[in-house]
């Protein structure tokens, strides 16, 4: 199991995806601070915006290889929907698990069926009961002063 807790400030939130839930793009301030030892790929979690629910999420930590990326990028898609974006919000991570190694695709077909399929494995380990109580873990409640609008 990986614990990789983070809190940030979110320039962007809720930015077109492939799919219809929610996806945050960390600024390069937090991936070039991310541990030199990460290993790129498909990660599961939890992910809470402001001080609203905590829902599921899966990240991409690596290049994006389908989009030929040349800079690395952490991508946390949460598996939720939102009613509005966010600006100016706190992120609050925290990456519990590893689904697979990033790869490129031969289609955006194929890419969106990869990622139907990581999301499909999250929420399957996500409710296991191991992962399930960091669901509740103070870490989320550690900046209660943010509202949320609603969230």
């Amino acid at each position: 199991m990986v614990w990789i807790p983070v809190h940030f400030l979110m320039d962007i939130f809720n930015l077109t995806y492939p799919l219809s839930d929610s996806t945050a793009n960390f600024p390069d301030s937090v991936v070039d601070n991310l541990p030199s030892d990460i290993t790129t790929g498909i990660y599961y979690g939890w992910a809470c915006v402001g001080n609203g629910d905590v829902h599921k999420m899966v990240m991409s930590i690596g290049w994006n290889p389908y989009y030929k990326n040349t800079k690395k990028s952490m991508e946390t898609h949460i598996i939720h929907t939102y009613k509005e974006d966010f600006y100016g919000e706190i992120l609050s991570i925290v990456i519990v698990g590893y689904i697979r190694a990033e790869k490129s695709f031969e289609s955006l077909d194929s890419l969106i069926t990869a990622i139907h399929n990581d999301i499909s494995e999250a929420k399957e380990k996500l409710d296991l009961p191991e992962h399930q109580c960091m669901k509740d873990d103070n870490f989320f409640r550690s900046h209660e002063n943010n509202i949320m609008n609603g969230h």
